[in-house]
């Protein structure tokens, strides 16, 4: 059997299409595999077959689909070495930051295994005394789902699993950078004893085509994305012809802000890895970090010398921190960025040239406001420092981005640390933290950084409908 799935996973069969486009090594530049290229007959019938499987799922009961979600979970930490050499090979992620991914997806259908259990109905008082009020809470139906490349595995797993968890059919669209990951999971919870139709991944070269039946189909009835704004918009427009449920997780821009009072080093080791955690190809990657400025040149000296220290290379090697970038148009849009704050003033003290794909983990200083590192998300290993004077204006700074997804904020001032948290425009706040991602908690941003929750209770809500039952007696 080959090492890893490549065809279509439709009504629970595996469908080797002749249509096949390639995934190419950001590392190599060389074709990983050939993988089946959906078209519009194969998401029409992967439509039909979740909209037949919807039915029986959401009637099994809460533990039948735990078992499953279980068994899946079980089944993903078993395969986690393949899952991150599967990662590496075709996105670039290096092989211990697979791991830890996998490790994070796989939590995600652990909570909500458990939480399939949890979904309790309520009952409220009624002012008449031959009334009852009854609450049910309802899978909201078949459920169509996209999904980036930068996060091949948990973003799978943060969508999939609570829709499963509510009762929901699943079709998903992965990104066709990283198509192979999830097929290796739909692998996975075939062999968990998953029903077919229940889960369906289908790979495209053509996105659109594949998503204009799901999203013109009142059966669908919710549509789940992570990716660009831009992208986002679109859909969301598109969805609300047939007013499906919508959760858009949207572009990032985090800023970092550093206050005089902090932990100097455990500022700079967290900084670090907010911003080059894969390569900085994260939406919640630190995207301009500010610093206090009594303590800026001795961050800037500190958090260069770490900057310096991270090993860029192969993603299969163990020793590797930063992999390539995914694409030449990712790397152009570094360059870019790097070569406008230069114009405007900015100094370089790290990094700043690119090998190929690979782009060397970047440190910019004084780089101005109106600069495209500050403007726009750069996704990419660049990390731009700015001085401030007072908590004002790294506030000030802070919030003049349009997107609300995460900001990271470093003090030893408990009060200070509520005040900044509580007047960040942002979704999540990493306060001392790094990487605050978790599954048991909501994930989601303001402003133009989407709609809903992914995560904890909240997100296996997005996936439930509220239905009162007013009982006469």
């Amino acid at each position: 059997m080959q090492e890893f799935p490549t065809d279509a996973f439709i009504a629970g069969r595996w469908r080797p299409l002749s249509r096949r486009f390639p995934v190419v090594s950001p590392a190599t530049g060389e074709a990983v595999a050939e993988v089946a290229d959906c078209g519009e007959a194969e998401a029409r019938e992967a439509l039909e077959e979740a909209v037949r499987a919807q039915k029986a799922w959401a009637q099994a009961t809460a533990y039948e689909r735990a078992g499953v979600l279980r068994r899946w979970f079980e089944l993903i930490l078993a395969h986690e070495e393949p899952l991150a050499r599967l990662m590496a090979l075709e996105m670039g992620k290096p092989l211990k930051e697979g791991r830890g991914e996998v490790r994070y997806a796989a939590g995600f259908v652990e909570w909500y295994a458990e939480e399939a259990k949890r979904v309790y109905g309520e009952t409220v008082p009624s002012q008449f005394p031959h009334k009852r009020i009854l609450v049910r809470y309802e899978p909201v139906g078949p459920v169509y789902g996209i999904t980036p490349w930068n996060f091949p595995a948990a973003m799978v797993t943060r969508k999939v699993a609570p829709a499963l968890a509510a009762g929901c059919s699943f079709v998903l669209k992965p990104a066709e950078e990283s198509p192979l990951t999830a097929l290796y999971l739909a692998r996975l919870f075939q062999e968990a004893g998953g029903p077919p139709g229940v889960f369906q991944v289908l790979p495209t070269s053509d996105p659109e085509a594949v998503s204009r039946p799901f999203l013109e189909d009142e059966r669908i009835r919710k549509l789940t994305f992570t990716g660009s704004t831009e992208v986002g918009l679109k859909l969301y427009q598109e969805a609300a012809r047939t007013l499906k449920r919508v959760s858009l997780e949207l572009g990032g821009g985090a800023p970092v802000l550093v206050f005089r009072d902090a932990d100097l080093e455990r500022a700079v080791a967290e900084t670090l890895r907010a911003k080059f955690r894969n390569a900085g190809e994260s939406c919640v990657a630190a995207n301009r970090i500010f610093v206090e400025a009594p303590i800026a040149e001795a961050f800037a000296r500190a958090y260069a010398e770490g900057v310096r220290a991270l090993k860029v290379g192969d993603p299969l090697a163990e020793e590797t921190d930063i992999g390539p970038l995914v694409n030449e148009a990712a790397l152009r849009k570094v360059r870019a960025h790097v070569e406008d704050a230069l114009a405007r003033g900015a100094s370089l003290v790290a990094g700043g040239e690119a090998k190929g794909l690979f782009f060397l983990p970047t440190v910019l200083l004084d780089v101005k406001p109106e600069s495209l590192l500050f403007r726009e998300e750069t996704f990419g290993p660049v990390a731009p420092l700015t001085v401030f004077q007072g908590e004002e204006e790294a506030l000030r700074y802070a919030n003049a981005f349009p997107v609300g997804l995460a900001a990271y904020v470093f003090t030893r001032d408990l009060s200070r640390a509520f005040r900044v948290a509580e007047a960040l425009e942002y979704g999540i706040v990493g306060v001392n933290d790094g990487v605050p991602s978790t599954p048991q908690a909501p994930f989601g941003g303001m402003k133009r950084s989407g709609l809903g929750r992914e995560g904890g209770r909240w997100g296996l809500e997005e996936y439930l409908e509220v239905k009162y039952v007013s009982l006469g007696l």
